[in-house]
């Protein structure tokens, strides 16, 4: 027999021994599961409170929307003016005449020097701090509670007058975010006794020092309401009328203390370069007591803020409506600011100086109480309340779109006051536009020969060669490539006119009169396309370089 032959083992290839051992599959089931990302982000997002984060949402969306939507208003263009003087000398030399801190015009010029000179880099800083008064306001929560706290900030996220005024460069606005930030130091000192509330205490009135000469009001009243608060306690008892335990010591005060005086010192001083500056802390009060009791044109009657607030705060009616029943609130921290904010009401009502944008300063603490309101109506009827505290909210939105995007420059609104028209733009918006084309346009010479021409001095700062001629002052050479003529001065100046304009009046502000505007027809011809010169002097050549 032959032997059969050997066998040959079959050879098998597969795939597998040029992949991995294992899938992905597989080294899912191997390993432990991992959390979904997107699983993940929901469940934390729906942990997240979003109510507080909306009403600052809708506070900020209403005072950055169309923010240079109006002029530069006259405390506007004279504000910017300091901070331009800033610039060329290096230091603000604070004048105790003018009874306003340092601190505004230093935050103006860091914005400008970051974000150069424009409407929007001179109201940002204040819209920041309008809008950081909202938080500030949900900051009271663990005194007030949290729906009266939310009620008050929703409130001020759309009231007219914190919309209107957020939205303007001026001091008010830093005079609410310091005095809420003292009361809140002072109610959480006599709540919590911790160092972070004497914090809060010494920097809200520091920064109320550094803002504006009114702190004197403000301190005053914060100061009388306890003794008031505490009488209404000893009349009918409140809850948790006790001081806590102070956890704050000596040395705790002297940095607090030490902290606001160097900061006094640094910005009334000029940053160490005018040193006489400090001397006009106390100096200020001379001026402020007799502005205060003239007027200088401001004045106005005794009811001025109830005739305001009755035009265009229903939320602050209702406060002060709610306020008449503080006996009767539980809440001693609620109580003490229904006190203090009747109070500065009383106190502003008093002195005859009157601007409208004052009322920030002293109605803020009634946005609690209207909150409160709710909650002071029998359980039955809080839904009822609920709805109707939501009305009248709506109702000073409504109110607040209207004067804020609507009636902005109209100045038959009390809101409006003092502020710039329109107008302005028949001379900004030619010359800018040509500065824009053309750098060398910033050389052009222009004549301002009229009183009080503010907000141009901001305005057209960029432009070297802008004069301002007041009283009987008159340029030597009067022709240029624009003038604008104070309305008893047109005939001397169109007397010595030589050249050819285009004219047209121009009013800045209320209460002023109606100047006369001279563009350059060589200059601005290409503006007037069509049209021949309104205005021609003596010895006008058209076709001339």
């Amino acid at each position: 027999m032959k032997p059969k032959p050997p066998r040959t083992k079959k050879r098998t290839t597969t795939r597998s021994s040029t992949r991995p051992a294992t899938t992905a599959a597989a080294a899912r089931a191997d390993s432990p599961a991992r959390p979904d990302r997107r699983d993940d982000f929901r469940s934390r997002a729906a942990e997240i409170d979003w109510t507080p984060w909306m009403i600052i949402a809708l506070g900020a969306f209403l005072r950055l929307l169309f923010l240079a939507v109006k002029p530069p208003h006259f405390d506007e263009g004279i504000n910017g003016w300091f901070v331009d003087q800033m610039t060329k000398n290096g230091f603000y030399r604070y004048d105790p005449t003018n009874y306003h801190g340092p601190f505004h015009f230093y935050v103006l010029f860091l914005s400008q020097t970051l974000f150069g000179r424009n409407l929007w880099a001179l109201r940002l800083p204040v819209v920041l701090a309008s809008i950081f008064c909202i938080k500030l306001t949900l900051n009271f929560e663990p005194l007030a509670g949290r729906k009266v706290s939310r009620w008050a900030a929703l409130a001020m996220a759309v009231s007219p007058a914190f919309v209107f005024y957020g939205r303007y460069s001026i001091h008010e606005v830093w005079l609410v975010l310091f005095s809420m930030l003292f009361i809140l130091g002072l109610l959480g000192l006599w709540k919590f006794g911790t160092r972070g509330y004497l914090w809060c205490a010494g920097m809200g009135f520091f920064g109320m020092v550094l803002t504006k000469e009114t702190y004197i009001i403000h301190l005053g009243c914060a100061l009388l309401a306890f003794p008031v608060a505490w009488i209404t306690h000893r009349m009918v008892r409140a809850e948790d009328a006790g001081p806590a335990p102070q956890r704050w010591n000596f040395v705790d005060m002297v940095v607090v203390l030490g902290t606001g005086l160097a900061a006094l010192v640094f910005f009334y001083s000029g940053t160490f370069m005018n040193w006489k500056g400090v001397l006009g802390l106390y100096e200020t009060f001379e001026a402020w007591f007799r502005t205060g009791k003239e007027g200088n044109g401001h004045e106005k009657p005794w009811y001025y803020w109830l005739m305001l607030t009755g035009r265009y705060e229903p939320v602050i009616a209702v406060g002060l409506l709610v306020s008449l029943l503080t006996l009767w609130f539980r809440n001693v921290h609620l109580r003490y600011l229904a006190i203090y904010g009747v109070g500065t009401l009383m106190a502003y009502s008093i002195v005859p100086y009157k601007t409208p944008w004052c009322i920030i300063s002293f109605v803020w603490p009634l946005l609690f109480i209207f909150g409160l309101g709710v909650l002071l109506l029998p359980r039955h009827l809080r839904r009822t309340g609920q709805i109707v505290a939501g009305l009248v909210v709506a109702a000073s939105l409504v109110l607040s779109i209207r004067i804020n995007f609507y009636k902005a420059t109209t100045d038959t609104e009390p809101y409006v006051y003092v502020q710039t028209y329109n107008d302005i733009d028949r001379l900004t918006d030619p010359l800018l536009t040509l500065a824009r084309k053309d750098p060398r346009a910033y050389q052009l010479v222009g004549h301002m020969i009229r009183q009080s021409a503010y907000p141009f001095p901001w305005s057209l700062g960029d432009f070297t060669k802008i004069g301002y001629y007041e009283r009987d002052n008159l340029p030597t050479k009067l022709d240029a490539a624009f003038l604008l003529v104070q309305e008893d001065k047109i005939e001397t100046v169109e007397s010595q006119l030589t050249d050819a304009y285009y004219t047209m009046p121009l009013t800045i502000r209320p209460y002023q009169d109606t100047s006369k505007l001279y563009l350059s027809a060589r200059v601005f011809k290409d503006f007037f396309k069509g049209q021949v010169p309104d205005f021609v002097g003596g010895s006008s050549n058209l076709e001339s370089p």
